[in-house]
């Protein structure tokens, strides 16, 4: 029987979602109790899918001031003032912990026009205008120019973001393994429906241990 579902240990890409600032860091204008402990277990996996070599893409948000490109959920909060990812400003840049060394700030006007901004080797900035990072975005074709079947998902706020990026994934025919200690917000019941759909599910130490399998093996 055809496996479509097991990681393709030798093509994958590792997607970080809204790890910014705002989103993290206890200053930060949107962040959670949760965040802050997956920062640890996010960085590890960025700095393993930069040593093997292997694509990084991180998924952000920017605000405008005027909430025309927020997505509705937030959009009326954005409009009565507060000030969260908002172009140009500290809070919507990636945090220290995952940002590449000697990186540029991020370029709103590149990001928001629907470009990818690199950062480093294979790794770039994606802008996304609304939960999932496929939602009109370069994402998808990007990946596939790339020649990656495999895409390990980490970030900020399961609920919301992640698992939307997941099912848009799974649409998409991507195979999938999350991160579950490099997620914040994650919860059982959650996590065990992405398993009906054929989502891999594995810790960080674990992920380390088939991505340094992975590479040896490719």
């Amino acid at each position: 029987m055809q496996d479509y579902l097991s990681p393709e240990r030798h093509r994958a890409a590792l997607l970080t979602i809204d790890v910014q600032r705002d989103f993290v860091l206890p200053t930060g204008a949107a962040s959670s109790s949760t965040a802050i402990a997956a920062v640890p277990h996010i960085q590890r996996l960025v700095r393993a899918f930069r040593a093997a070599g292997a694509p990084i893409i991180h998924a952000t948000r920017l605000y405008r001031c005027d909430g025309s490109n927020v997505d509705l959920c937030h959009r009326a909060s954005i409009e009565a003032g507060a000030r969260i990812v908002m172009p140009g400003t500290s809070g919507a840049e990636l945090i220290d912990e995952v940002k590449p060394e000697g990186a540029a700030r991020i370029e709103p006007d590149l990001l928001l026009s629907g470009k990818l901004q690199e950062v480093g080797p294979q790794e770039w900035l994606c802008y996304k205008p609304r939960l999932s990072a496929f939602f009109q975005t370069p994402l998808e074709a990007h990946l596939k120019s790339l020649g990656v079947s495999t895409i390990v998902i980490c970030g900020i706020d399961f609920p919301t973001s992640p698992r939307s990026t997941v099912y848009a994934a799974s649409n998409r025919d991507f195979r999938i393994l999350l991160a579950t200690d490099a997620i914040s917000g994650a919860n059982d019941a959650g996590l065990d429906e992405l398993a009906q759909i054929g989502v891999y599910l594995m810790g960080t130490d674990q992920l380390l241990d088939w991505l340094s399998r992975s590479r040896a093996a490719a």
